[in-house]
């Protein structure tokens, strides 16, 4: 087969995967996504026609994949810093994930992330407005599951610090509502089960303390 036809192929999978996974986490489908990799493969498919070059169809997955994911990445990146205690270099990679152009999900992902960093770090009025952000956000189409799990989850813990336990409470079991089957869900029924004193243990997941 021709490589610019394959790459077409390559990139129309891509795009058909990339909507099926926003679409099972609950972000709706992503025009922005769609665009970018349409562009990508469209740049690459095109050179390869004009100036009669192979490209390797794995090469270019890679590289559609950096592009379209990158605040994902830079995101993930971050977490695994702020994890380590390192808050600065996290803060640097969620700023610049928010520089690159991100895609309203993307945007709601950073703010969680962000969110549970401040939590790690004690500032609990500033995880409690990033946290409330990302929730006000339901209903538009980009809060999927797992940030709305997330955020749900989080919140509780800020509650149970501040003895707020009936707003605990009200956020542990809108993460049994919402996604009873997550591993939230699982940390969320054993915080229910803690007496108040005890601080709920965050799971590992997509930010610093979930």
């Amino acid at each position: 087969m021709d490589t610019p036809l394959l790459l077409l192929l390559v990139g129309l999978l891509y795009i058909v995967l990339g909507g099926g996974l926003s679409l099972l986490r609950r972000e709706g489908l992503s025009a922005q996504f769609a665009l970018e990799a349409v562009a990508v493969t469209a740049i690459f498919s095109g050179a390869a026609w004009l100036a009669n070059f192979d490209l390797h169809p794995a090469l270019f997955l890679l590289v559609v994949y950096l592009l379209t994911m990158r605040v994902r990445l830079l995101v993930d990146l971050g977490t695994y810093y702020a994890r380590r205690g390192n808050f600065s270099q996290a803060e640097r990679l969620y700023g610049l994930g928010e520089r690159l152009f991100p895609s309203p999900a993307d945007c709601l992902l950073v703010k969680v992330n962000r969110g549970v960093a401040r939590l790690q770090q004690g500032q609990l009025d500033e995880a409690t407005s990033l946290l409330e952000e990302v929730l006000s956000k339901h209903g538009e189409g980009a809060l999927g599951i797992k940030n709305e799990s997330a955020a749900h989850y989080n919140l509780g813990v800020i509650y149970r610090r501040r003895q707020m336990e009936a707003k605990a409470h009200g956020e542990f079991n809108k993460v049994l509502e919402i996604w009873p089957v997550s591993e939230y869900a699982r940390h969320a029924q054993a915080a229910l089960r803690r007496q108040p004193k005890e601080q709920p243990t965050p799971p590992p997941g997509q930010g610093p303390a979930l």
